[in-house]
């Protein structure tokens, strides 16, 4: 086998005691762990909202925050993770999500909600979510298991938004909003032991290594830019963000708004993630078999089609809890594919990095839909303007996708001396 896509292989005993399980299994953790809170964050709108006197608007724009700095860090969490591990940006990473946690349990003004949910929560994602995650069984899982790994990865952060809605909202009804932040900071800390499992060695490059190995961080990134379909692939990977992060945040909102109960509206976000796993393993393996061009754009197109259904009949608990058994299929099912295609298209030398911006695209998308969502609310009194723009997105997406090579970047091979 030919290393012309530079893959990076883990040193010698570098596994040891850290069997493909073992690292699997502490990396779904951490993908549980870290994608909870935020998917939870959407009910702590209401009561914090009647409790601090503030407006959906001012959630929206630390939550959009929280989102834009999420992505934004990403690349550089990536570049760091593989220069020198994975390990100690997880660290980083997990302290400042639980100091962002507990600081928004203190937070009584737009500007300490904005640093605590936004700021700092935004900077503890990019350092130990789901997809440094993604990035650490690309490097330590031989080539064989990581389909399956990368969609159980994605489909432990839906199970974390399974457990974490009707968890969240028992807390939030039985303790108060104060004491859930103060739990979920708490977990978080959970991620530091974790992450030892998922320790990379730091990158070193031998004097006879393959020129493709020895590739810099410039031309990685001018190499990617270069390329259409990674560009076609960071494109259609904003709408995801975009789509994502609104329903997150705001349709438990637009849920009692239309007389749904909150328990219900917990119940729909945790059918979302519920499944959500069936959707990620299910996409994890089919993309062995079918082309993940196509699936990304079956993906897009039937969100776009859920919403346009879910927005066009009455909304009653039946019509919800199916909205979000429809829309957990396609959440987070567009991770696997994406990141393959990129670990296909340019190896896993900087595969965190490349990874990273894409993911830059989907929090864009994610920043645009928060914070679009609380601003047309509070001007309109309804959502309806975003969720057609949702469903405008999901169909440019789903063409966006189609013309996508999957295949290795061409480079020159080095000649001889």
């Amino acid at each position: 086998m030919t290393t012309t896509t530079g893959e990076l292989r883990p040193a010698p005993g570098i596994i040891g005691w850290r069997t493909p399980l073992v690292i699997i299994i502490c990396g779904c953790a951490i993908a549980l762990l870290s994608f909870g809170p935020r998917s939870s964050v959407g009910f702590f709108i209401q009561p914090m909202g009647r409790d601090l006197a503030l407006g959906r608007d001012v959630f929206g724009l630390a939550l959009a925050l929280q989102n834009l700095l999420w992505g934004l860090g990403q690349p550089v969490a990536g570049a760091i993770a593989d220069r020198f591990g994975v390990l100690r940006v997880m660290v980083v990473g997990a302290l400042l999500y639980a100091g962002g946690l507990l600081m928004m349990r203190y937070a009584t003004t737009p500007l300490s909600l904005d640093l605590s949910a936004g700021v700092l929560i935004g900077f503890g994602l990019s350092g130990c979510s789901f997809n440094l995650v993604l990035s650490a069984f690309s490097k330590l899982l031989p080539p064989e298991r990581r389909g399956i790994a990368l969609g159980a990865g994605t489909a432990a952060g839906s199970f974390g938004q399974f457990l974490f809605a009707p968890f969240g909202v028992a807390l939030i009804d039985n303790v108060g909003w104060q004491s859930a932040l103060i739990v979920f900071a708490c977990l978080m800390l959970l991620i530091i032991p974790l992450s030892l499992a998922l320790a990379t060695p730091p990158a070193t490059t031998a004097a006879n290594a393959p020129v493709v190995e020895q590739q810099s961080f410039r031309t990685a990134l001018a190499e990617a830019f270069g390329h259409r379909s990674y560009v076609l692939l960071v494109l259609g990977f904003f709408t995801c963000g975009f789509q994502l992060a609104f329903i997150t945040v705001h349709l438990p909102a637009y849920l009692s708004d239309r007389g749904v109960s909150a328990q219900t509206g917990g119940w729909v976000i945790a059918a979302i993630g519920l499944f959500n796993i069936i959707g990620s393993l299910g996409v994890g393996w089919l993309q062995n078999i079918f082309p993940k061009r196509y699936i990304l754009s079956v993906i897009y197109f039937t969100r776009a089609l859920s919403i346009l259904v879910f927005i066009s009949f009455p909304i009653t608990t039946f019509s919800a809890i199916m909205f979000g058994a429809v829309t957990g299929l396609t959440w987070l099912s567009t991770v696997p594919p994406t990141s393959a295609l990129v670990a296909l298209m340019f190896g896993t030398r900087w595969f965190a990095t490349l990874y990273g911006f894409a993911f830059v695209s989907h929090q864009v998308g994610g920043f645009l839909g928060v914070w679009l969502g609380g601003i047309v609310f509070e001007a309109f009194g309804s959502y309806t303007p975003i969720w057609w723009l949702a469903v405008l997105f999901g169909v440019l997406s789903a063409l966006i996708n189609l013309p996508i090579v999957e295949a290795p970047v061409a480079r020159p091979v080095a000649q001889p001396a």
